[in-house]
């Protein structure tokens, strides 16, 4: 049989995750410091592991409804309005399998072959291959390092065709740590509010913002509500990503298209993680302010450390990575990364893992505790000196 007949072409060309290929590679060496994946080194809050274990106890192990348990959309629709200043009702609110799933959905319940959907860029691997797969067309748009990677109201338009259907809206961004604040987001609201483009705005590090500014959601903007599909979850903030545990909320008419994905493919969430994301959104403020806090002491140590031996990093404002330039070591961004592996035993990610405009960076996680960052800058240090650096 010719699998290669058989198997879906959008499918079959789908580039593999630059991000689990070093990871993998890292998991088989003896030794060897990952500084690669994205997944908080804290244990999700024992309240919330409590709720998760009592819930099972009681023996709630029985599907909820497709779009979640109401009592965890209510409180959902409580957290953003306290946390974010966003107003959302039960109705407008899915909860899914991780964030991505709630991408994967609305990406499918808005795009149709041809459409466009414009995709800042360096940004999280998920977003080209989903938007391929519905026939959808990326339109990338590259961000500049000497702009913070922030995107301007100017290059949005510039990138804005009849075909536009949507616009990703990656902040704060993995992999560049880029924080869109106020200021930022009002010109490309005042440019959407006429033009029947919808944004998708992937806020999974929403609550990891740094240097005092709150995150602001896009969706906040007079206007940008009935325009916007906003996308959260339980991962980052609540160290919860084994849980697989995420919410979409929006404009009711596309909610409901995409709940009916959701009850196809998926059904519903895990119905223990449901029950104990109440208990997180309830009683868990104080655990993410004390993961921000620590988080913040390391992105200061990882940039500084960057800076001093000589790799040039702006400072990231969100999430909790640093995405360094490597261009003076005259390597390509999977050459260091190859070479500094094989050589020091330290994973980190090549830049262009998440678009052509990351080559000549690295994205580097300090999702880890400062002893381990410590052993990792030491052998990068080692590395860039044996490299003339």
């Amino acid at each position: 049989m010719d699998y290669a007949k058989i198997i879906s072409a959008a499918a079959r060309d789908m580039r593999p995750s630059g991000i689990r290929k070093f990871f993998d590679i890292a998991a088989e060496m003896k030794d060897c410091i990952s500084l690669g994946v994205g997944e908080p080194d804290f244990k999700t809050p024992w309240t919330v592991r409590d709720a998760g274990i009592r819930s099972l106890e009681k023996g709630r192990t029985w599907y909820t409804s497709n779009s979640g348990l109401a009592e965890l959309r209510e409180e959902t629709c409580n957290y953003l309005s306290r946390r974010m200043g966003l107003s959302y009702t039960p109705g407008e609110t899915v909860v899914t399998v991780g964030g991505s799933e709630a991408i994967d959905m609305c990406i499918r319940a808005l795009v149709n072959p041809g459409d466009e959907v414009i995709i800042p860029e360096p940004c999280f691997v998920c977003y080209y291959p989903i938007t391929t797969l519905t026939g959808g067309v990326p339109v990338p748009l590259p961000l500049k390092a000497e702009n913070g990677f922030k995107l301007t109201a100017q290059e949005l338009e510039a990138a804005i065709t009849p075909r536009t259907k949507l616009i990703i809206f990656p902040f704060p961004c993995n992999p560049t740590g880029a924080v869109m604040r106020r200021e930022d987001l009002e010109p490309i609201a005042a440019l959407l509010r006429d033009k029947d483009i919808i944004v998708l705005s992937d806020e999974i590090y929403a609550e990891l913002t740094y240097g005092g500014e709150r995150h602001v959601s896009i969706a906040s903007l007079p206007g940008m509500k009935e325009r916007t599909v906003v996308v959260n979850g339980f991962s980052k903030a609540y160290a919860m990503t084994g849980w697989r545990l995420g919410y979409a909320c929006g404009p009711e008419p596309i909610i409901k298209v995409m709940t009916k994905i959701h009850q196809s493919a998926i059904m519903c969430a895990p119905t223990t993680s449901q029950y104990a994301a109440v208990t997180a959104l309830r009683r868990c403020d104080a655990d993410i302010e004390a993961m921000r806090s620590e988080y913040d002491m390391r992105r200061r140590f990882l940039v500084s450390s960057l800076n001093r031996m000589g790799l040039d990093c702006f400072e990231p404002e969100g999430a909790f990575y640093a995405f360094p330039s490597i261009r003076k070591t005259g390597l390509s961004s999977e050459e260091f990364c190859e070479k500094l592996l094989f050589g020091k035993k330290v994973a980190v990610v090549p830049g262009n893992a998440f678009g052509d405009s990351g080559e000549g960076h690295v994205r580097i996680s300090y999702s880890y505790s400062i002893g381990h960052l410590s052993e990792a800058l030491h052998r990068i240090e080692l590395f860039l000196q044996e490299l003339g650096v």
